[in-house]
């Protein structure tokens, strides 16, 4: 264990997000009275809530509108792919059907029956497809937005979730637009049917409405990344890192997000090996928890899509032989992780580093006063910020490789 004796007061971490003020405050209260033990109890609660914490999103739209297609883009798949949503030209849906991320099975996209057919008519739709079991709703729409869309998005409203009105299969209007016009702005016909679905929900009684232009196919294109982006700000702090993870990297905006939200765990995970389960490690002179690092390690590269099924994913959703990606991937963290490696990261660059955890500090003061650079906090710190580093480095080099260096 590493740590003072002291009981002083403790201001938590300002940057850490996932906590709320209320918490916040338990947390001080449990240094207080019960030291880092205590402490480090209510983090690894904390911790556990973001690995089980389960997202619902909910599909809906007229038949025909592209849902099954949207689901598999948000979970970085194909419709051959194994455990693809089903797509068809007919109405293929026949009650609200589950699909799981491939990687992150708590994040479950619900594809939802097309409303207004003689299956599910409207007026019974809210209440067989159980709207309130869902987090968000996406409305999808092929052309128009209709009454029927915008009386769902009142029966959405009335339960107070968020809901996001998606136009789909842009690219072919575009492609359309493109070859049989002279004079061709594209930005112009972007802007043209964006307005005219606004005024279409605006007869509706929609008011004020955002509609996301997007292709299903050209995931670069378009509005889908301001739509991922949208949906990611509106959801509170630990839903939105069960978000951020099921997102595939495929721009570099979103592996910065990636980022940002895997470094909110590192000082709690730094905090519960510097007071719980280190243990001394042959050749290092501080205890370290070298599962808990070995773990962190393998989260870490799964969250950022590193691991072999998600390159995998990605080569096929951007037709690149998938050699090309691995090709990008420098880092040894890739392979296998194991007490040898992670022992070697200890005893190198990362412990020759550990001076400069006292710059972090300053954004961590009191749980840095508490431990200091040289205890198994302070090691813990440094090599989960290394690795991380070198994760995202590699990342942002396989999404260059992916879609040209766009």
């Amino acid at each position: 264990m590493g740590g003072a004796n002291s009981r002083e007061t403790m201001n938590p971490p300002s940057n850490s997000t996932f906590f709320n003020p209320q918490e916040l405050k338990d947390l001080s209260s449990a240094y207080g009275s019960g030291g880092l033990e205590a402490l480090a109890s209510l983090i690894q609660d904390k911790v556990n809530h973001l690995n089980s914490t389960k997202l619902h999103i909910a599909v809906t739209g007229e038949s025909g509108a592209g849902k099954s297609s949207f689901i598999n883009a948000m979970r970085g798949l194909r419709g051959c792919d194994e455990g693809a949503a089903k797509i068809g030209n007919t109405e293929t849906t026949m009650e609200p059907t589950q699909y799981k991320h491939p990687s992150f099975p708590e994040v479950s996209f619900w594809d939802l029956p097309g409303v207004g057919t003689v299956n599910f008519p409207a007026k019974e739709y809210p209440t067989k497809m159980k709207f309130e079991q869902y987090d968000f709703f996406i409305v999808i729409s092929r052309n128009r937005f209709t009454e029927i869309d915008a009386n769902l998005v009142k029966e959405v409203k009335k339960l107070g979730k968020m809901f996001y009105f998606v136009r789909t299969q842009i690219d072919n209007d575009i492609r359309s637009y493109l070859f049989e016009a002279v004079n061709a702005d594209r930005e112009a016909e972007l802007a043209k049917i964006r307005n005219y679905c606004i005024r279409s929900l605006e007869k509706t009684g929609i008011a004020e409405p955002t509609v996301f232009l997007i292709s299903s196919i050209e995931i670069n294109e378009f509005d889908f990344a301001e739509l991922q982006k949208t949906i990611a700000n509106n959801l509170d702090d630990i839903k939105k890192d069960v978000f951020l993870k099921s997102l595939p990297s495929t721009t570099l905006n979103i592996v910065k997000e990636k980022e940002v939200q895997l470094k909110k765990r590192i000082w709690m995970l730094a905090t519960i090996a510097g007071t719980l389960g280190a243990v001394p490690v042959p050749g290092v002179a501080i205890a370290c928890d070298i599962g808990l690092l070995i773990t962190a390690i393998i989260d870490f590269r799964k969250y950022l899509g590193l691991d072999d099924a998600s390159i995998q994913r990605l080569a096929n959703a951007t037709g690149k032989p998938v050699e090309v990606l691995t090709a990008e991937v420098k880092t040894p963290l890739v392979g296998e992780i194991n007490k040898d490696l992670v022992k070697r990261m200890l005893l190198g660059g990362t412990a020759v580093g550990i001076a400069g955890v006292e710059t972090a500090f300053k954004f961590i003061p009191v749980i840095g006063s508490i431990f200091g650079a040289g205890t198994s906090f302070g090691m813990t710190y440094s090599l989960l910020n290394n690795a991380l580093d070198q994760l995202v480095q590699n990342t942002q080099e396989v999404v260059k490789a992916a879609f040209d260096n766009a």
